[in-house]
């Protein structure tokens, strides 16, 4: 698929004060985005705008040219929102839950079980699917909510902070399962403060900060907008950590 997964223009949402302040962002089709920026910098409010949780005080948010504040459902379609703390009816099996959610998507039941089934042994639930959620531990929570996200074969999958207290091995499963989807033509954006995992996974990062885009690009345009501001020539080595810091400051940081 060719274009834009998302554009975002002049998006604003206003608390005591500016949490996104004219925001102008677009994510290409098919490519793994990271969001990044220090904390409050507005990352899960642009997130969740775009996801249709908040509504903004002023902007356009258009999903692979759907305009998603005319058309919510129709955006929502399109879309899986994955929250940092996994969201699951705890008396469900991973089975039931995944069949719920494929039903309200409006998925019929023979698909719908297939794809569960295919989704439950790519993250290692499938001997689990008969056990109530509300026995499983983050890890186990996670990957059933990652799963329940992508029942509905979402062509655009939001993530925010989806690796937070998962251990390595999970971790592992839930990242190679984004690259997966990725490779297969959806497009995934990812905001993290585990800046290893952008630096290894993301096509493009961008820099949020205050609400607005600081600094966007493949890792080698951002060491070398790092550079233009400290009147560097940059580090060609230079870790996205390094960059980040640089870039953001690293008081705020």
């Amino acid at each position: 698929m060719s274009g834009d997964a998302l554009a975002l223009r002049g998006l604003r949402k206003v608390f005591a004060k500016p949490a996104v302040d004219d925001l102008d962002l677009t994510v290409r089709a098919g490519e793994f985005y990271a969001l990044l920026g220090p904390n409050g910098a507005g990352k899960t409010t642009t997130l969740r705008m775009v996801a249709g949780l908040l509504k903004p005080d002023a902007g356009s948010i258009s999903v692979f040219g759907v305009d998603a504040l005319a058309d919510p459902l129709a955006a929502k379609r399109l879309i899986a929102w994955l929250p940092d703390e996994p969201m699951l009816y705890d008396k469900l099996t991973p089975l039931e839950y995944l069949q719920f959610v494929a039903g309200l998507w409006g998925v019929g039941a023979a698909k719908a079980r297939a794809r569960a089934e295919e989704l439950l042994r790519w993250l290692d639930l499938w001997d689990q699917r008969h056990q109530r959620c509300e026995g499983f531990s983050r890890g186990m929570k996670q990957k059933a909510a990652l799963a329940g996200a992508l029942i509905h074969d979402p062509q655009l999958l939001i993530l925010d902070e989806p690796l937070t207290g998962l251990d390595a091995a999970v971790a592992r499963q839930v990242k190679d399962l984004l690259q997966a989807r990725v490779q297969a033509g959806a497009t995934v954006i990812l905001t993290t403060h585990i800046l290893e995992v952008a630096e290894r996974l993301a096509d493009r990062i961008g820099i949020i900060q205050g609400g607005k885009l600081r600094a966007e690009g493949t890792l080698g345009e951002l060491r070398a907008r790092a550079g233009a501001l400290t009147g560097d020539k940059g580090d060609a080595d230079g870790t996205l950590e390094d960059v980040f810091l640089q870039l953001v400051g690293g008081e705020e940081a």
